[in-house]
């Protein structure tokens, strides 16, 4: 409780700031119901995100189902070094990073870009309308999107219509490798872009209206206001998102790329998760596909730091930590 204490002279009050818990327990005693409510998430975080980490024991040992995690026989990184000597590492690594680094490079930008035209929009009833309609698509299943691919990319299918029309003969575009990535990327994009832009036309509501104003005032223009006055707003939370996206650029989903794999498309479509599903779930390796899936996690670590880093350099110290 805060106490109130009168000098001599009544009209001057001096108020006593409150004392702060001497430890940090008291501080959790008194504050119990807050604790109460992240408990929750917590536990799963631990459940779920921290306890399967025991797992990945079964990297450094001959896992055998039998004899179990301690009773396996421990070969150290015996699994790490066939995957790294193996003929197909440079193949499923180097398509794993071009996927990924390609999806960051193109995608990145676009929902900042679409953040920017929404907050041009000054009418109320057109913006969410538009914004409906951008965000629409992060709604629709994985499986679905794929289903719309085949459709429209099969031979006979509306886009080799037009193309047969033009060149006399249709372009195999989910069995051809040249073509699995630009596909794979553009229907992320499509699909990501809309919801992705959220964060941005946040942030771009809390700009001042003045300053635009003023800028106006002043005989900036639409582009010469994004460009001083909104994009310096966002550049934080670009920054953020930036280290975030590079950090995970291994963590690629596996489910579109393993429902757009064919037998003629995995020379580009073979990646890390699909690998690691097909040695571990189907071939049954459970010991040398937790070491490529631990390997993955390693090297996003890695760009998360090393990416960080280097952010924090060029942002003026402004970084994810």
């Amino acid at each position: 409780m805060q106490e109130a204490v009168k000098a001599k002279d009544e009209s001057v009050i001096i108020v006593k700031p409150e004392a702060k818990p001497k430890y940090k327990w008291e501080y959790v005693k008194k504050n119990y119901f807050l604790y109460l409510l992240i408990a929750p998430a917590v536990i799963l975080t631990i459940v779920f995100k921290y306890v399967p980490m025991y797992g990945a024991i079964i990297a450094f040992k001959d896992f055998s189902t039998i004899k179990g995690i301690w009773g396996s026989e421990w070969v150290g990184l015996k699994h790490f070094q066939e995957f790294l000597t193996s003929p197909n590492f440079e193949t499923i690594f180097m398509s794993t990073l071009k996927l990924s680094l390609y999806g960051l490079l193109l995608g990145f930008p676009i929902p900042i870009v679409l953040a920017l035209m929404l907050n041009q929009v000054r009418r109320a009833a057109i913006k969410k309308n538009i914004q409906l309609f951008l965000y629409a698509p992060n709604f629709i299943s994985v499986v679905v999107i794929v289903g719309m691919l085949f459709i429209f990319l099969a031979p006979t299918g509306p886009v080799n219509h037009f193309i047969t029309f033009l060149t006399g003969k249709p372009v195999m575009f989910m069995s051809d490798p040249e073509y699995f990535r630009s596909i794979y990327i553009l229907s992320g994009i499509w699909q990501a872009a809309g919801w992705s832009s959220i964060v941005y036309v946040a942030a771009l509501a809390n700009v001042d209206p003045e300053l635009h104003q003023a800028a106006t005032i002043d005989g900036a223009n639409i582009l010469q206001r994004m460009i001083h006055i909104d994009l310096p707003a966002l550049k934080p939370l670009m920054a953020i998102i930036f280290i975030l996206g590079a950090g995970g650029i291994m963590a690629i989903g596996f489910e579109k790329a393993f429902l757009m794999q064919t037998a003629m498309n995995l020379p580009t479509s073979e990646i890390l998760p699909t690998y690691v599903y097909k040695i571990g779930l189907q071939a049954g390796d459970y010991a040398y596909s937790t070491a490529v899936g631990l390997f993955n996690s390693i090297i996003n670590v890695i760009l998360l730091v090393v990416v960080n880093f280097v952010v924090k350099k060029l942002n003026e110290g402004e970084g994810l930590y």
